[in-house]
């Protein structure tokens, strides 16, 4: 990866980098709100040694020097624990006093520093200069040689320890400070693993390195247009039904070939939004004056006659065993030229009416009467349905989720077309994040898309009714 991965990186994960910094600070803080103050308390001895001329002054500082690290691991044992105990009163463990007490040697010095911590300050005074007092007399009994009374070597008490009032742990600025330094690092490090190892699909290039069929559309993220009736929302000027007409200026460029077309709108896994976006394409496609047939294909789940406030009761499956007839099965949705398909009653076989002759007669029956066909299939990675109607339409358009279909999905999602020898006409990402004002819709909607040659409603012939274009006429109405 190089720095602008990491940085891109950092910025599509920066929501785990503030997670991981406000863990970290939040441990950080209530540990030490909970953490007892600790005071400390420090003596200080001087090891000596009693020369009797220059010469020997300077070997006994050196034997001195020598000797001060050896006593600091005196201050360490149990014996001396023990003494410094009974010198309190021996209400102390000495085990305890063990770990209360630490020392310190100051380099090339014959200083010896001990210091005691304890919840009391007082009590750590007194612990610290008990402990100096002892060492002192430890040092002038194991100094002193066998059958002499003065010590060869003396530790002297030259700075007794004092009651401090400020605690030396918790440190609140200390403890939050490193806690934000390591949480921005775990922060970091997680959010680039995260983009090492995530796999789906976020960009063009990720849909590239998986397919070379187009991207004909990114539709945006919005939760309210979904909730409002489609032909209300996508009449008005919003970036959501304009990411719907970008789709549909790029549909014109597929299957040129063909004046009627026929396809299927799928995705790999359920919860992508191709219910959604078929129905959505099909009233874009209505309102520019085209005659749209909307079917629903998915048998299983059925969404279409519900969204538009249909009645379902009656649709694919009725046309498909000859209990009615698709004249009187098609619904005009609104005021629009979309004739919708809802499922029917919901069959105990969908695979096998998706795959039989009727529903190849209808299909063709369907192409004949309609310039566009939009068959609302099931996904492709649970169930064969959308694969086998893709092998009778004139190509499939898949359904991805940004950020959440991942590559092998969409790989194997594909594979299921191609094995029926159909093809993939292209990709919509569905759920695509907002981008910045400024750079994508340039002077705002109040007259951007007029300006641009996006209209919200086709323009009026004089009657009340939305004008035609010269090339729909003579086009065929749906059979009666």
């Amino acid at each position: 990866m190089e720095l602008k991965d990491y940085w891109l990186a950092v910025r599509h994960r920066w929501r785990v980098v503030v997670a991981s910094v406000a863990v970290a600070v939040a441990v950080a803080a209530a540990l030490t709100w909970q953490a007892t103050p600790q005071y400390a308390s420090t003596a200080s001895i001087f090891v000596s040694t009693s020369p009797s001329d220059a010469a020997d002054a300077y070997t006994g500082n050196l034997f001195a020097t020598q000797r001060v690290s050896s006593y600091a691991e005196l201050v360490g044992k149990r014996k001396l624990a023990e003494r410094v105990a009974d010198n309190l009163g021996g209400g102390i463990d000495p085990a305890e006093l063990q770990s209360q007490v630490s020392t310190s040697v100051n380099p090339d010095t014959v200083i010896l520093e001990i210091t005691a911590t304890d919840p009391d300050p007082v009590q750590a005074r007194e612990i610290a200069q008990a402990y100096a007092q002892a060492l002192s007399d430890e040092v002038a009994v194991l100094e002193t040689p066998q059958g002499k009374n003065d010590a060869l070597v003396q530790a002297s008490i030259v700075d007794n320890a004092q009651v401090t009032d400020t605690p030396v742990s918790p440190r609140p600025v200390r403890n939050l400070g490193l806690a934000l330094v390591l949480g921005l690092l775990v922060g970091l490090g997680l959010a680039v693993l995260r983009e090492l190892l995530d796999t789906t699909l976020k960009s063009t290039e990720d849909v590239a390195a998986v397919t070379p069929a187009p991207i004909l559309g990114r539709i945006n993220a919005d939760s309210t247009a979904v909730r409002r009736p489609p032909a209300e929302v996508l009449a008005s000027a919003t970036p959501w039904s304009e990411s719907f007409r970008v789709l549909r200026t790029n549909m014109q460029y597929v299957e040129v070939d063909h004046d009627q077309k026929v396809f299927v709108v799928t995705s790999a896994l359920p919860a992508e939004g191709k219910s959604t976006t078929a129905v959505n394409l099909a009233v874009t496609l209505a309102q520019a004056n085209q005659r749209v047939a909307l079917i629903e294909c998915d048998l299983r789940r059925p969404l279409i006659a519900e969204r538009l406030g249909l009645d379902a009761g009656v649709g694919t499956t009725s046309v498909l065993i000859g209990k009615v007839h698709l004249r009187d099965a098609l619904q005009k949705y609104a005021d629009t030229d979309l004739w919708v398909l809802a499922s029917g009653p919901i069959p105990p076989n969908p695979s096998e009416l998706l795959q039989s002759n009727a529903m190849e007669k209808l299909i063709g029956e369907l192409r004949d009467d309609f310039d566009i066909v939009i068959l609302d299939a099931p996904p492709l990675l649970p169930v064969t349905d959308a694969a086998l109607l893709a092998a009778r339409a004139d190509g499939a358009l898949i359904v991805i989720r940004h950020g959440k279909t991942t590559k092998d999905q969409l790989t194997h999602a594909i594979e299921r077309v191609e094995a029926v020898d159909a093809k993939v006409v292209g990709v919509v990402v569905n759920l695509a994040p907002a981008r910045k004002a400024g750079r994508s819709y340039g002077y705002g909607y109040g007259y951007g898309y007029y300006a641009y040659g996006y209209p919200s409603r086709p323009a009026s012939d004089g009657s009340g009714k939305p004008a035609r274009d010269g090339r729909r006429r003579g086009r065929r109405k749906p059979r009666s």
